[in-house]
Parts: C-alpha cells; structure tokens; sequence
C-alpha cells in the first residue's frame, strides 16, 4: 500500500517518493515550512521532524539528539570567529574596491612597450645629436665650457620582445556560478538574486557563505552556497 503525502495528504507513488524525516513526501511538496521553497536532500535542514531551507531554519539550540553540547558550542563558535574575520575583512577592504588594475598582465604588457618605445627614441636622438643633426656647435661648445667627446660609445640596442607572463589570478575571482533557487538579502552585507542569475567574480569565505557580483543587478556581496552551483 501506497503511503500519504505529510504535506498534501495524497498518494505518494513509488517514482515521485522522497523518504526524509520519517515521513513520506512528493517531490514538489518537500519544501520548506516558511517560504515553501522546493528543496532536496542536499539542501533541506530538518527540525522537528519538518523541512527548511538554511534561511529559515529556527535559530535554536540542541536540534540534533547526536550533537553535544560541548560540539554545538564549538561549532557555534568557528562560525561566530568566521563572520567576524569576514566582517573586519570586509571593513577593510571597503574603500578600497577588489581589482587590482596596475598589476594585470595586458597594464604591464604596455607599461613594458611603453618602456622600450622610450628607449628606442631617447637613442635615437643621441644619435642624431652625436652626429650633428641637433647638436650645438663646436664653438658654441667651447664657449659654454664644454670639451666634445675624444670617442662615442657605441650602441647596439636590440630591443627583445616582450613576454607577459601571466599573473597568477587571486584564488576564486574568475569562478562563476548559477543561481538555483531565489534569495533576499538577510543583513546588510548580503546580496539578493533570483534564480538563473549568473554569480561571477565569487570568492570562497567559508563552508557556508561566498561573496561574489550579480551578474544582472551589478550588485555584490555575501550570498549562500547551497543556492548557486558552479558553472
């Protein structure tokens, strides 16, 4: 015999069965109790016997018979040490902004021609100026006090090509990622996105949280792992 829905009191089929939390569900009505968001095995967080997403999940003590006391407390307080480190990060480096725009491979590949193309000319000129093009007068010159060269050194430039060798990119700043379910912002530093949104120029902070930019909105800053996947 077939058995019923927690949520919708119907018939649960074998092909459409999710098994969680001692009770049986259709795929669709497996969401959370809040904001009724569908959720899966990998993303639902059970209390009470009833399914929540991570942002909605009460904010209690001691939900796991498993979990110690004294390993809740020790979890609680890595995540309280991480979101401040975070915090103090973030303050940090407000004002300053997440790109480094002097030190990118094509900057110093032109700063590097620049370079030379400087060089090529500033010889260039010596060269006329040594053999009369621009130079002053030998008189002119013994007048001001100056004596000529008895013998010019010779130059033989020979400018190399230049190798820009490629920098190595901060640890997470090219990953992107898709949005899998929507989101509003929780706190200040968060960021709000909707499904299918594409998360570019994300940053690992910790098992549970990366900052990245929205693609569509220009807006950046913290935002859930388990609502985005990588690209």
């Amino acid at each position: 015999m077939n058995p019923l829905c927690d949520r919708c009191d119907k018939i649960v089929y074998p092909t459409e069965k999710v098994n969680c939390l001692d009770k049986y569900w259709h795929k669709g009505c497996f969401s959370c109790e809040v904001c009724k968001m569908t959720l899966n095995m990998k993303n639902y967080k059970g209390f009470d016997k009833k399914p929540y997403c991570s942002q909605h999940y009460p904010k209690t003590s001691f939900t796991i018979v498993a979990d110690t006391p004294e390993n809740l407390r020790l979890k609680q307080q890595s995540k309280m040490q991480s979101h401040v480190l975070y915090k103090e990060e973030f303050e940090r480096n407000k004002g300053k902004g997440f790109s480094v725009v002097a030190d990118t491979p094509e900057l110093q590949r032109v700063k590097k021609t620049q370079d030379q193309i400087s060089n090529i000319k500033y010889h260039e000129e010596f060269e006329k100026t040594r053999m009369g093009g621009e130079g002053l007068p030998i008189d002119a010159c013994s007048s001001q006090g100056f004596q000529p060269p008895t013998h010019s050194p010779s130059y033989n430039y020979d400018p190399q090509p230049v190798h820009s060798a490629a920098a190595p990119q901060p640890s997470g700043s090219r990953k992107r990622y898709k949005a899998i379910y929507d989101y509003a912002a929780a706190d200040e530093d968060e960021v709000s996105f909707a499904d299918g949104d594409l998360i570019v120029d994300v940053q690992q902070i910790d098992e549970g949280w990366i900052f990245g930019r929205v693609e569509r909105t220009g807006q950046q800053g913290m935002l859930p792992a388990n609502y985005v996947a990588a690209i």
